[in-house]
């Protein structure tokens, strides 16, 4: 068996592209999967069950939210629960680019635990405010619905498009020019990552909602700017 310092050379030759990736997933979430990728490797996982391992992480975390009462110490775990299950999220398409075992059931496995944590992630946080009173008004029940209708939108169009446009012989939304590192910046309010940031704020309600209605306004900007440039994109696929 190859030892893990070699395992760690061939992860890296097998990295997704760069490019609609942004710093925190760049370089913080793909190395931290690449460790777990190459662990899992080390003791005979499947990605299938990478996938399942994140899927434990991400959901008792998010069980946590609609459950506990808020304290910073919940936050701290919650947190911790969210970032590693991101980590293992990554480290199962690296290993099956590693093995070669990834295959359309995987693919849907992943996907269909991603669906989850998003419509489960903000049913929380409404349970949560519902529970314990983080919000000074019913009118603020109604953000958790809106941040749920983004993400789940932001993510069956991101995959629409991937996938139309492979069937009209286009390019996956990926693909093109090289990586940009002030593209990477800017896509950073919108990454999963740092979305998982704002959990350690539980402790404090005010400071929670105030981070959690800031980041739910940058993802309903970003949704508007990506429909229209899948759009535009597919609209040039079938032009051409």
């Amino acid at each position: 068996m190859s030892d893990t310092g070699t395992v760690l050379r061939e992860l890296r030759g097998a990295q997704k592209p760069s490019k609609g990736v942004s710093i925190y997933s760049r370089y913080i979430n793909r190395p931290a999967g690449r460790l777990l990728a190459a662990g899992a490797f080390r003791v005979g996982l499947t990605p299938n069950q990478v996938t399942l391992i994140s899927a434990a992480f991400t959901f008792a975390a998010i069980s946590a939210v609609a459950l506990g009462e808020p304290t910073w110490k919940l936050g701290a775990l919650v947190y911790a629960g969210l970032a590693i299950g991101f980590a293992f999220d990554s480290a199962d398409g690296q290993l099956a680019r590693l093995t070669g075992r990834g295959g359309p059931d995987g693919e849907w496995l992943d996907h269909v635990v991603d669906c989850a944590k998003m419509i489960l992630v903000h049913s929380a946080v409404l349970i949560s405010f519902h529970r314990f009173g983080g919000v000074p008004g019913e009118g603020w029940l109604l953000l958790p619905l809106g941040f749920l209708f983004v993400a789940v939108l932001t993510f069956c169009a991101g995959l629409l498009r991937e996938q139309l446009g492979r069937a009209a012989g286009g390019p996956a939304p990926a693909g093109g020019a090289p990586a940009s590192r002030a593209r990477a910046v800017a896509l950073l309010p919108a990454d999963y990552g740092v979305f998982c940031l704002v959990f350690l704020l539980l402790g404090a309600p005010g400071a929670f909602r105030a981070g959690y209605a800031v980041l739910a306004a940058v993802h309903a900007v970003f949704l508007v700017a990506f429909l229209a440039k899948w759009f535009r994109e597919l609209k040039a696929l079938r032009a051409g």
